[in-house]
């Protein structure tokens, strides 16, 4: 997983790890060991996080480099 796309996202948008948590209802300490790739973070998070920042999972999980989803048809 690329957990520096999480970070950089964050640092992009001006936000701090601590109003990351709180919009996930997490604790700062686990948002920080999200982004240094110590622990795995959930699917439901992943999810949050790709609606919050508006990119795909692909993107977050590192599959693609587009930020964009595109729709099947």
């Amino acid at each position: 997983m690329r957990y520096e796309r999480i970070r950089d996202l964050r640092e992009d948008k001006d936000i701090t790890q601590a109003e990351m948590a709180k919009y996930l209802f997490i604790k700062q300490t686990t948002y920080s060991k999200y982004e240094r790739g110590t622990i795995n973070i959930p699917v439901d998070t992943l999810i949050r996080l790709a609606d919050y920042f508006d990119v795909s999972l692909d993107y977050l999980v590192g599959r693609t480099n587009e930020r964009e989803w595109k729709k099947r048809k």
